[in-house]
């Protein structure tokens, strides 16, 4: 699964109701289309099809005062809350091999309670660590084999593992030294949206 959809959600649940110019502006400043697939196309297509999913309700708003047409704004829906928070504690859980994916779920880490957080990002790293011993296991040449340049493919997918690893235990350590407004302590969003109204 690519990052659109969490992304897509995350943007739109912090305004409560928004255009897509304002999830756009949102994921921009994010840096998103660097990382992940949300390019300007896919993000309006992304609020169009879970609107069509019942994960977003969409709302026509008067033509604006300059001329143009009436803008759709978008809040979710039960659905899209509970598909959102689903897809957040998947990505910080489980290790997967996209990045884009973890990297939208860091974006909206204070979207959760702390305690939360850290229990996820605990079950990541217990996830990374049994990941570590199968490629140890069972991906790594033995003494005397001779995988040729196959081999590299376990070291690539180790140090990435001891990486993440590493990352994890630090973010853990950072939480639970009182890093971030989380969810449950105020608002986690102040001060960091562009677009926010205000």
């Amino acid at each position: 699964m690519s990052a659109i959809r969490l992304l897509v959600l995350g943007a739109v649940r912090q305004h409560g109701r928004a255009h897509g110019y304002q999830v756009r502006n949102d994921l921009e400043f994010w840096g998103a289309a660097r990382w992940s697939n949300a390019k300007p196309g896919s993000i309006y297509h992304a609020l169009k099809a879970m609107a069509g999913q019942g994960l977003l309700v969409a709302h026509d708003t008067a033509p604006s005062e300059a001329g143009g047409p009436p803008r759709t704004e978008y809040e979710l829906t039960a659905e899209g809350e509970a598909e959102f928070l689903r897809l957040l504690r998947d990505a910080l859980a489980v290790p997967v091999q996209r990045l884009d994916l973890l990297t939208a779920a860091v974006g909206f880490l204070v979207d959760l309670p702390r305690d939360e957080a850290v229990a996820l990002l605990r079950r990541r790293v217990r996830a990374l660590e049994e990941w570590r011993e199968e490629i140890g296991r069972e991906w790594t040449p033995g003494a005397g084999e001779d995988w040729g340049h196959i081999g590299e493919i376990s070291g690539v997918w180790l140090n990435r593992a001891e990486a993440e690893e590493r990352w994890a235990r630090g973010l853990i350590e950072r939480l639970e030294g009182g890093a971030y407004v989380m969810a449950d302590e105020g608002d986690p969003w102040e001060g960091l949206n562009p677009s926010a109204p205000g």
